[in-house]
């Protein structure tokens, strides 16, 4: 690693390119052997570029994985598309189709194929501002206006998008992306291979406030931090608060959506995943292996047992102890149950006019 004291006139000497790669082009042959597929139709054809089985296109590579979307492909004009092995086709159709065990699967990782080839910049801009007491590995791409304080650490192959901010004592690990606009504060500790999308912010105050005699709140110090472990990925515009004592903890392999809120000393389990708007109130233990939908409400201090799934719009406001449920509604209540529940309450206005009319016959 390169210690920023060690380089006088740094930005002097900072090497600013791009890397520029011919455009990825694939034919039916190859993909089938990196999918372990098999092929019906022109095995030389070739894709440069995936794209949606509805709009198609010369030397576009699409996929069919949901029974819905069937009726695309009959006339999508995309020149390979991806099938499971199961699909039984009613209509001719003209694509080149590459059989696989698992659609999203193989999708997936020709996607990571495409991805690779994408420009990347290498080195570090002369409009970014980098401490001379920060410390930067090799293969560290910073882009224009980005900062990085004093004493942080960049892990090597790490590359930091235009305007991100790293505060002091940050430390960050190696194969991470942190997209433009990104805020991380001082002190917290992002892993090697996470990824942090437009805008996250992580390290803000958490939101304690102490109620004063005289009917002021007088804000809570927040001296803890932020600790994101490897093969984390943050989307866009999500917030994890520093702890108010010791750490707000995202463990290996969690993913969030955008637009999700970790409020402080929150800790989420191992290879949990939330979708957006959902909000995780303070000291909220989530556990590993969670599926958790959009805009779930979280009450503080409970604790949520590992492989809970919970459904979109759900309020969550004691404890889960029982792992591996589906749980629905506000307040949150066991999935099935719920379901049961909602075929009766949406009667309630039938219901409720029937039992008015019952009690005028009573009466007269």
């Amino acid at each position: 690693m390169l210690q920023g004291t060690a380089r006088k006139h740094q930005k002097k000497i900072q090497i600013k390119k791009t890397c520029y790669l011919c455009p990825m082009q694939l034919s039916a042959r190859a993909i089938a052997q990196i999918l372990g597929g098999s092929i019906e139709g022109d095995p030389e054809v070739l894709v440069n570029r995936p794209g949606k089985i509805e709009e198609g296109g010369e030397g576009v590579l699409t996929f069919l994985g949901n029974p819905k979307y069937e009726v695309f492909a009959y006339t999508t004009t995309a020149s390979i598309l991806l099938v499971s092995r199961q699909f039984k086709p009613r209509q001719p159709i003209a694509a080149t189709l590459i059989r696989v065990d698992d659609v999203y699967q193989a999708m997936t990782t020709l996607l990571e194929q495409f991805g690779e080839h994408s420009p990347q910049p290498i080195g570090i801009s002369d409009q970014a501002s980098v401490h001379p007491a920060a410390t930067i590995a090799s293969d560290v791409s910073i882009e224009a206006f980005a900062v990085v304080e004093a004493n942080a650490r960049i892990g090597a192959g790490s590359r930091i998008g235009a305007q991100v901010y790293i505060g002091e004592n940050v430390e960050i690990g190696h194969n991470t992306l942190i997209y433009s606009g990104v805020r991380i504060l001082n002190n917290c500790n992002i892993g090697n291979n996470c990824i942090l999308h437009a805008n996250a912010v992580i390290g803000s105050d958490g939101f304690g406030f102490a109620p004063q005699p005289d009917g002021r709140y007088r804000k809570i110090t927040h001296t803890g931090n932020v600790i994101i472990e490897n093969d984390v990925e943050i989307g866009a515009n999500t917030t994890i608060d520093r702890a108010t004592i010791g750490a707000t903890i995202i463990r290996q392999g969690v993913k969030l959506d955008n637009l999700v809120h970790v409020a402080h000393n929150v800790e989420i389990g191992e290879h949990t995943v939330i979708a957006a708007q959902t909000g995780i109130a303070g000291s909220t233990h989530i556990g590993k292996n969670c599926r958790i939908g959009g805009q779930v409400g979280f009450a503080g201090h409970v604790q949520i047992a590992d492989g809970s799934q919970i459904q979109a719009q759900s309020g969550i406001a004691s404890n889960i102890k029982e792992p591996n449920q589906a749980w629905f509604g506000y307040p949150a209540i066991p999935y099935n149950n719920y379901i049961r529940s909602f075929t009766i309450f949406k009667k309630l206005p039938e219901l409720y006019k029937l039992l008015l009319d019952i009690d005028k016959r009573t009466r007269k």
